[in-house]
């Protein structure tokens, strides 16, 4: 975020090695602080006075009488959240550097202070200008000698444009971050759904597969239910088909049940009677 200061920026920097053109431009953008308060007071006694609500912009003047001190100001002012708005440069300052020069290096620095390049000579074309400085909106050049009110014009409108761009600057910073911030609401979200889509889609593959699992356990499932016809005499079911089969053969063809065949001792009784009188150790059985 950039510092900007709470109310209106009328701070302006003076780069010049003329030390008279300093107190001009003073007279100029801050005549209360210029010692011109009696000045003010025969205009209005000439040309009557301000209408009620309008007043006087005072602007805050510094001076630097060298770009490389320029630069200085600049960096000190901008270190302490107090930038300047616009500057006035001076084309020639020797023996150091020139306003192009200046106004480059200043830019490096705070790209967008306002500056206007105060010429009396044609020392650079406009080409060599802007091959020097590039195609900026924050440059005007104004003419020496210059009249006072285009001066004070030029200060009030680009510290005014300065102001709008910092504005204008924050409200976007505003904006990027309100957009950064929903972004990740969003990110957020998206990947929460994300994750509970995947789970869901693995509940869904479970689920299936259990229903399938249960579908092959029930289609392999055989059970005898309802009622049995069966022969009295030879134990035979009768299947629906009306065909009679023995009983271990239905109960093996309609259930997973497996026969083992035995003998009842009623049935050893019956059918082999000397199995029954044969005990162990009995001389018989041995005999046999």
């Amino acid at each position: 975020m950039n510092n900007m200061p709470a109310n209106k920026n009328w701070r302006v920097l003076v780069i010049d090695d003329n030390p008279s053109i300093h107190e001009d431009f003073r007279k100029i953008l801050s005549p209360a602080t210029a010692g011109t308060a009696a000045l003010a007071v025969t205009e209005a006694a000439v040309f009557g006075p301000l209408p009620d609500g309008v007043e006087l912009i005072q602007f805050e003047v510094d001076s630097a009488y060298q770009g490389q001190e320029g630069l200085l100001r600049v960096k000190q002012a901008q270190e302490a959240g107090r930038p300047y708005a616009m500057a006035f440069v001076d084309v020639r300052m020797p023996p150091g550097w020139d306003g192009v020069e200046t106004t480059r290096r200043i830019w490096e620095l705070e790209p967008d202070l306002q500056v206007v390049l105060c010429t009396a000579y044609s020392d650079y074309s406009w080409g060599e200008m802007f091959e020097k400085l590039g195609h900026s909106d924050g440059l005007l050049i104004l003419k020496k000698p210059f009249d006072a009110v285009e001066a004070f014009q030029l200060a009030h409108a680009l510290t005014e444009k300065w102001w709008l761009h910092q504005q204008s600057r924050r409200k976007m910073e505003e904006l990027e971050s309100r957009v950064a911030e929903r972004t990740a609401e969003l990110a957020i979200t998206n990947e929460t759904l994300r994750t509970e889509n995947t789970v869901r889609r693995q509940t869904e593959v479970e689920r299936d597969r259990l229903i399938q699992d249960l579908q092959k356990s029930l289609a392999n499932v055989k059970s005898l239910s309802g009622l049995l016809p069966i022969c009295a005499g030879c134990k035979k079911i009768r299947d629906d088909k009306g065909y009679w089969s023995q009983v271990e053969s239905y109960v093996q063809e309609h259930s997973e049940a497996t026969f083992t065949h035995g003998l009842c001792p009623d049935c050893i009784k019956k059918y082999y009677p000397e199995l029954e009188d044969v005990r162990p150790g009995d001389s018989r059985k041995e005999a046999s």
